[in-house]
């Protein structure tokens, strides 16, 4: 269908330079984990196609609007152009445009999902790599990279529920803490999932999360976070 190798070169040369957590390597382990669910997932569903499933994977990021602006995001330009330069047909393009315009966070705020089971696949492998370990460290990045936020202000409490606009606003302020955003956008993403195979997955990463956190308040001294914490936990049951 396509040669894989080939796609990667051109995404690498869009994001090798990126910082903020959706660089190239972001990129292959959002991949690598897409083929993982689409392998386990095809053992109900024989017609997953694992194809699209990596082309939508290697190319979900490439016009992203925190990387190159929304007007670009709007249209996938490099996506297209990407697509095109190497003759994929066009009623997969077609699909993996839509799926590319339905993922993301954001776009869950507007009540958007994707629909077709590969979109779906790469959604969950996508939101599991801001997840765990990995998801940590690109949470601290994207920060970093932005300027935005210190890593913990244990004077401000996290707004648990965020509209899209509430939540976009926040993303870019520098009132808002890094640790704050745990709680408003990673610990929500485990019951977004669409797959049994992004569940599971999902499920262990949250918990490297929960325990980090509560270390971290432990450290920190700052019991009555760890008191937040845990009714945080029992309220939305976030760790089972």
């Amino acid at each position: 269908m396509f040669n894989r190798e080939n796609i990667k070169d051109d995404v690498y040369k869009l994001l090798a330079n990126d910082e903020s957590g959706h660089d190239y390597d972001h990129v292959l382990r959002t991949n690598r984990l897409a083929i993982k669910f689409a392998k386990e997932e095809k053992e109900n569903n024989s017609i997953i196609n694992e194809d699209v499933v990596s082309l939508i994977a290697l190319l979900h990021d490439v016009d992203d609007y925190k990387i190159f602006g929304k007007t670009q995001a709007s249209k996938l330009t490099n996506a297209k152009m990407i697509m095109k330069r190497h003759e994929i047909d066009n009623t997969i393009q077609k699909q993996v445009v839509k799926a590319i315009k339905t993922m993301g966070y954001s776009n869950y705020l507007k009540g958007i999902r994707p629909e077709s089971i590969e979109g779906q696949i790469v959604s969950d492998a996508d939101m599991c790599d801001s997840l765990g370990a990995i998801g940590i460290l690109r949470l601290f990045s994207f920060s970093k990279e932005k300027g935005n936020g210190v890593v913990f202000n244990r004077n401000i409490f996290p707004n648990e529920v965020l509209t899209y606009e509430e939540y976009t606003r926040k993303k870019m302020s520098n009132n808002n803490s890094v640790v704050n955003k745990f709680f408003e956008r990673s610990f929500i993403l485990k019951d977004i999932m669409f797959t049994k195979a992004g569940e599971k997955e999902a499920a262990k990463r949250h918990k490297i999360e929960v325990d980090f956190l509560r270390q971290l308040f432990y450290e920190e001294e700052a019991y009555e976070w760890i008191e937040y914490l845990d009714n945080y936990i029992l309220t939305k049951n976030i760790e089972q």
